[in-house]
């Protein structure tokens, strides 16, 4: 029997959720199909509703509809209601549409499982303060860092978004001019600037010898944010490919209580 499993996007295309849910199903020898999606803003909610009434298993959501799919959920994990975002949904027991947020548990497992990262203890700075953001606060909260501090070029939206986690953990905000002074052992761009083929912060002095980079972006050619990175001595730069991996394990776990081994996808998808 086929189960039936999508991603939502716009665009959507260039989604490489279908090989890597094919990859974790064969593992258990499941007969699935995962396909790509495009929708319009006016049409995901009656798409989405139709894909399960239609037999859908689950599926994954992703830009630019995470926000709006958190609002059309029945039922929010406390994953996806602390980052206000959805990125993978199922239907319960009670018909009921449910929502979930695994990319900041995808982050997680990369950062330890994968790069051997330890954050107990770390100076974390993020760059940006939107939804990537979001998305991200609540695990590495969890993982009981030394600091977490925000850098965004409006630096009112991250002081604000620190003000909002600050019930889980002492959050701060800094300004460009701070940067300087700031020292982190982890620097996680969490901005869009890579899409758009910019750097998102100038001031080079943030990076250290001993500060780890990672960008939430991923591509066949090293970031300009890890360009940059490399060139101003960071210890390590890595992007989001093994994220990209992990929060779909985590999805995949999630609709079908299988849990995948994402070793050997990782090691050949970072290959290719």
């Amino acid at each position: 029997m086929t189960e039936h499993y999508a991603v939502f996007g716009n665009p959507v295309a260039h989604s490489r959720s279908p090989e890597i849910h094919q990859h974790f199903a064969r593992q258990f020898s499941r007969n699935i199909e995962y396909k790509k999606i495009l929708a319009e803003e006016e049409d995901f909610a009656l798409r989405l509703r139709a894909f399960f009434s239609e037999g859908g298993k689950g599926c994954n959501v992703t830009v630019p509809f995470k926000a709006l799919c958190c609002n059309l959920c029945d039922v929010l994990t406390p994953a996806a209601d602390r980052a206000r975002a959805v990125n993978t949904v199922y239907v319960n027991d009670r018909a009921q549409l449910c929502g979930h947020n695994s990319d900041g548990a995808g982050l997680i497992n990369d950062l330890i499982n994968n790069h051997r990262q330890t954050i107990e203890g770390a100076n974390i700075v993020v760059l940006g303060a939107g939804g990537a953001t979001r998305g991200i606060l609540e695990p590495l909260a969890q993982q009981r860092p030394a600091s977490i501090t925000l850098v965004n070029r409006t630096a009112a939206k991250a002081a604000a978004l620190a003000t909002e986690f600050h019930d889980l953990f002492p959050v701060q905000s800094a300004a460009d001019s701070e940067i300087a002074g700031l020292r982190p052992t982890l620097l996680i761009n969490a901005t869009s600037a890579s899409l758009s083929g910019v750097v998102p912060i100038e001031d080079s002095r943030i990076i250290t010898a001993d500060t780890f980079c990672y960008d939430l972006a991923y591509s066949s050619e090293p970031t300009p944010f890890l360009q940059w990175a490399a060139a101003n001595g960071a210890i390590a730069c890595v992007d989001g490919l093994g994220m990209l991996v992990e929060q779909a394990a985590v999805s995949f776990a999630t609709w079908t209580d299988l849990q995948p081994d994402t070793s050997e996808l990782i090691r050949a998808m970072s290959q290719a």
